[in-house]
Formats: structure tokens, sequence, C-alpha cells
């Protein structure tokens, strides 16, 4: 038996045992990674090696970016900026059929986005909008359904934290040309569940709300500009090549703290310690994660794994179709108990090498990987936005999931068509210059 078989199993069986009996996913990487690499180096040599390469996982300045804009998003959750963006989004839809289901998502799209977290979109929109929309019957489990369903929008449309792991994992990827890359697959998955919600409304007759005049329209826009100016400065700056992604992250902090403290005034000095320290954990939790996957990519990549996997994957067929399926059905899988951070730096280095050699881009390759984790963020039995979602509504998962199915189905159709047409990925940082 190879060493790259052999350490690929014990990896495997090492990790599934560990989960199995609940140890944290970050000390289930270092324990799988150790056992297999002492096969090959002894045991005196894996430890020092391993702590090596876990200190050289989160020495780089890249990833400054993450706790920055962590604590930005934190403070934007504080800031009152949910009911603002739910009023330009309840504008928006006008007299649409279902118009408080689209407010849901365009209020995800935007909200998520601007906070990096769909967690906190789908509790902040959750908390608002479905005692509304109980009041305009809808139906209660299609409220919780339509809220979880594209609350992972803003994972994709930037900023995004998850599209800066991926340009780490990937050895260098521009975090600019993500950025970019992600808005059109985002506002796309948006889009898909607003359609399927158009259907439901008509066939259910749900209303419209009623048009607001043109001074309301203007009002409520120009009471949501200063919050949507984070998402044009901190963009267009990193696309601009005016600062880096970790200067743009410096910067939506600061932004942030003056437009929740002067402006809206909505956050007292006691809250922010409080948010200054929850910030400190995840990003702990998140760089940890990133150091303990560090050990693994390494092994990985000493023992011979991703070259064994890519061999694997690329005799299942000589078609590309077929293969890119196989991949997006192994990654919907993965999703399905994994969450999204570890998941990118794992599968990162094993897949990346096959679709290159089929023809994608490391950028093309990092939205479809991104966009088919975070289906896994809204899916049992470990999808943390599902299960927020869930708590949040007050409903039972067996009662939301039918609901969700519909939601899957349109979802599943625009991964699809990310996999298979690069332009929906490329075209944007093909504007600004990226390749």
């Amino acid at each position: 038996m190879s060493i790259a078989v052999s350490a690929g199993l014990l990896i495997l069986f090492t990790i599934v045992a560990l989960l199995l009996l609940g140890i944290p996913i970050g000390i289930t990487l270092i324990v799988a990674s150790i056992l297999a690499i002492t096969q090959a180096l002894g045991f005196s040599a894996a430890i020092p090696s391993s702590a090596l390469k876990m200190f050289q996982g989160i020495n780089i300045f890249t990833l400054m970016a993450i706790p920055f804009f962590i604590l930005a998003g934190n403070i934007m959750n504080k800031g009152g900026i949910a009911v603002r963006l739910i009023n330009l989004a309840t504008a928006m839809t006008g007299r649409i059929p279902g118009s408080l289901a689209h407010t849901n998502v365009v209020a995800n799209m935007l909200f998520g986005s601007i906070s990096g977290s769909g967690t906190a979109a789908v509790s902040a929109m959750g908390s608002i909008m479905s005692p509304i929309q109980k009041k305009e019957g809808y139906d209660e489990n299609f409220t919780a359904a339509i809220n979880i369903a594209t609350a992972p929008t803003g994972l994709l449309i930037p900023p995004s934290t998850a599209l800066i792991t991926y340009a780490l994992a990937s050895g260098g990827t521009s975090v600019a040309a993500l950025f970019l890359g992600g808005i059109i697959p985002g506002v796309l998955w948006g889009i898909s569940c607003m359609v399927v919600a158009f259907f439901y409304a008509k066939k259910r007759g749900y209303v419209g709300k009623q048009s607001i005049s043109i001074n309301e329209f203007v009002k409520v826009t120009l009471d949501a500009i200063p919050s949507l100016l984070l998402i044009i400065i901190v963009i267009g700056g990193i696309v601009g090549g005016i600062f880096t992604a970790t200067e743009g992250s410096a910067i939506a902090v600061v932004y942030s703290l003056l437009l929740s403290i002067l402006l809206y005034k909505t956050i007292t000095l006691k809250e922010l310690y409080t948010i200054l320290i929850d910030s400190a954990k995840l990003s702990a939790i998140i760089m940890f994660l990133i150091g303990a996957s560090n050990i693994m990519a390494w092994v990985m990549s000493f023992t011979g794994i991703p070259n064994m996997m890519a061999d694997v994957i690329l005799g299942i067929s000589d078609n590309p179709i077929i293969i890119l399926l196989a991949i997006n059905i192994l990654l919907l899988f993965v999703g399905t108990f994994m969450d999204l951070t570890p998941a990118i730096l794992i599968f990162t280095p094993i897949l990346l090498p096959v679709c290159l050699a089929l023809g994608m881009t490391p950028l093309h390759f990092g939205i479809m990987l991104t966009f088919n984790l975070c289906i896994g963020t809204i899916t049992p039995p470990v999808g943390n936005i599902l299960f927020a979602g869930v708590k949040v509504s007050g409903r039972k998962l067996e009662h939301v999931m039918p609901q969700l199915l519909r939601f899957y189905v349109s979802i599943f159709v625009v991964l699809l068509l990310v996999t298979y047409v690069p332009w929906f990925s490329t075209f944007l940082p093909s504007l600004a210059g990226y390749r």
C-alpha cells in the first residue's frame, strides 16, 4: 500500500471517529495530521514539524483581514442597520406578489454582505420579518424557509471572509478578484429564491404591499445609504488598488464605529466591550482552524494525497461535465457535516489541481467551491444557518424542511450555472483587469 493511500485512510478514519465522539474539528484535524505524518517521519519529528506548520499557517499578513471584518460585522449587527435595510428592501419590492418574502430576500443580501455573516443575517431578518409576515397571513414555515434559504448570499457577496480563506488556501488567488467574482453568483442565488417565492405567493394569494410615494422612497433610501456605503468604500478601494484587503478591513471597522456611535448612536461603550470580546473569540476559533488546516495541507502534500485524489477523480470519466458533477456531489455531501471554513481549507488543495487540469481557473473554482459549501450551511445535520433560522422562527425543523426543498432545487440550478458557465464568476473580475 502506498504512503498516500495509507495516510489518506488513516486521516479519514481518524476524522470520522473523532467527530463522532464530539471532538472539535480543529483538534480533530491536528490529531489526524500528526498520526498520518508520524508514519513517515516518526513521532519525534512529527510534533515539532506540525507546530511549525501551524504557526506558519497563521503568520500571514492577509489573514488580519478576517478578525477586522468579523469585528466590523459585529459592530454593524448591533448598530441598527437591519431596520433601515428592511425599509429599503420593502421600497424596492413594491407591489410584487409576496412582497414581504422578497423584502426578506433583498434584506438578507444587503445585510449579509455588510455583516459578512449568514448567521447574523438569518437571526436579524428572522426576528424582524417573521412577525410582520405572520400578521399578513403568510405561512410561518414558508417565512422561515425563505429567510434560511437566502441568508448565505452574504457569504458570497463581498466582503466575504470565506473568499479570503479560499484566497489563502489556494496559494494567492486575488482577494479583489474573488470579491468581484462572488457578486453575480450571490445575486443569482437570491433571485432564484425570489422566483420560487413569486410563484408560491401567486398560488397562495399573498398580495403585494401598497406602493410608496417618491418622497417616502427617497427618505428610506437616504436613510440606508450610510450603511450601503460600507460595501462601496471597501470593495471599491480594494478593487481600485487604493488599499489592500487587510487595510480595507481596518477601514471597515473605523467606518462602522463612526456610523454606529456617532450617526445612529445605537452602541454604547459597554456594548462595544462585549462586541470586542465576541469578535476576539470568533477570530481565535477561525485562526485556530486555519493553523490546524495548514498542518493537514502540509501532511497531504508531503504524502501525495492530492495527486492520488486527482488521479481517482479524473479516472471516473473522460468527460469534464461528469467530473465536475461528481465534484459538486462530493462537496454537497461534505457541506452537510463540515463547517464552511475547515471545508474550504481541507478540500481546496485536494480539488484545485483536478479542476485546473480540466481547464478551470483558480478564480472560477473558488467561487464554485464556496457557493457549493455555502449550501451546506442550510442543510442538516450541522447547518449553522439552518438551525439558527429555525430557532429564530420558533418553528420545528420537520415542518420547515418541506418548504426548503423547493428552494434547494432553485439554488442547485444556479450552482450548475456557476459550475459550467465561467462567465458568471469571471465577468466582473475581467472588467477590472483580473484573469
